[in-house]
């Protein structure tokens, strides 16, 4: 029987200006779906998660929040793991063409990979990368 390991993280939190638009974005970038949702006036809370990992991983967006104004040199970010270099490339033109891509993609010494960083409707960034020894790799 395998060892357990706690305390294991579980969410995020994040109160946003526009919950409807960040709910969105996780959608359409990140492929996150809508777990759950509370809305008691004025406070509405959804829980985002990737399909099939609704029980291990979830972010919890929460309205009420303020827009996040981060510096060119700011690199906290949220990271979410792709299965090739071309859907980091695929993520980044449609970034761009949205107006949101914050870091081209670009090669990284291991064990960083390839990658590119997007800005959510909030103001938070998101890294998409390959070739780093979390998540998906081919």
């Amino acid at each position: 029987m395998p060892e357990r390991h706690y305390p294991r993280l579980t969410h995020i939190a994040l109160h946003v200006r526009n919950i409807e638009a960040c709910i969105g974005f996780y959608r359409d970038f990140c492929g996150m779906v809508e777990t759950h949702r509370r809305d008691k006036p004025p406070q509405t809370i959804v829980w985002l998660a990737e399909p099939g990992r609704e029980r291990e991983f979830i972010f919890v967006l929460m309205n009420g929040g303020e827009d996040l104004q981060l510096s060119a040199h700011d690199y906290r970010h949220f990271g979410f793991a792709l299965p090739s270099r071309a859907e980091v490339e695929d993520i980044a033109r449609r970034a761009d063409a949205a107006g949101c891509l914050i870091w081209p993609p670009r090669d990284e010494p291991w064990p960083v990979g390839y990658y590119c960083g997007v800005k959510d409707p909030n103001g938070n960034y998101v890294e998409f990368s390959y070739g780093q020894p979390l998540g998906l790799t081919e």
